[in-house]
């Protein structure tokens, strides 16, 4: 297992060199620090701890900043433990181009958007009632089982607080590893400047070729993705 921290920037497109566009969403992945060591002798089990995105002395705690004190480096904002990924120390700076190249697949975990209170036809997509002015039906809630029963059963959809949660969507492709930009084809979970969390993809862990792309214009100049049709932002 190997795997990444990174931050979503949002979603874009790039065209390949023989004409097809390709939806991609841009990952922000800063040098990664492994901030913790577990191994099967000590710990039961082997993992990483990765951090990375600075964060402010001021806004942490003496626990915090004394664990990053350990290796001499400035708190971090995301920290994650990666298990089974080997071959590094405490200390050493992990880049994305160490770890991933173009064409690889990976799994993104990320948190979803909360969409707050929401009722049972869009929290689990059921049917309305009538719309007619008598029914006195339209939007609530239906049966919720047998009155016999005198109760509601568990695990019956109702409404209630949706999105929020941990989703992880595998098998995305990598169309580009580029310094600090992770491109990889479709969308990950949560919004823009979600973190997420980059691991080599379980089910498909055979890569393909390498997308061969027109052209790539580094987010950091200011230009997200050029092509010879023009400029394509962020949505």
């Amino acid at each position: 297992m190997k795997g990444i921290l990174g931050k979503k920037l949002g979603m874009s497109q790039v065209f390949l060199s023989n004409g097809q566009l390709v939806p991609v969403t841009v990952i922000e992945v800063q040098p990664n620090l492994v901030s913790q060591t577990k191994t099967a002798d000590k710990d039961k089990y082997n993992s990483l701890q990765l951090s990375a995105f600075d964060l402010r002395l001021n806004l942490t705690n003496k626990a915090v900043a004394g664990h990053f004190k350990k290796v001499d480096s400035q708190p971090k904002r995301f920290v994650k433990e990666i298990r089974t990924m080997e071959g590094f120390n405490v200390g050493d700076i992990i880049n994305v181009g160490d770890i991933f190249k173009a064409g690889e697949f990976v799994d993104v975990t990320g948190i979803s958007k909360g969409k707050g209170f929401q009722g049972r036809i869009k929290r689990f997509n059921q049917s309305r009632g009538p719309m007619g002015h008598g029914s006195g039906l339209h939007r609530q809630m239906g049966s919720t089982g047998s009155i016999a029963a005198n109760r509601v059963f568990k695990a019956q959809p109702m409404p209630g607080h949706m999105g929020n949660v941990k989703r992880t969507i595998s098998n995305l492709e990598v169309i580009k590893v580029d310094s600090n930009y992770l491109l990889v084809k479709g969308s990950i979970p949560g919004p823009k400047k979600g973190f997420v969390v980059i691991k080599s993809a379980i089910k498909n862990s055979k890569p393909t070729k390498a997308a061969n792309l027109h052209q790539w214009v580094n987010p950091s100049q200011n230009v997200e993705v050029s092509t010879d049709g023009g400029n394509n932002g962020q949505n």
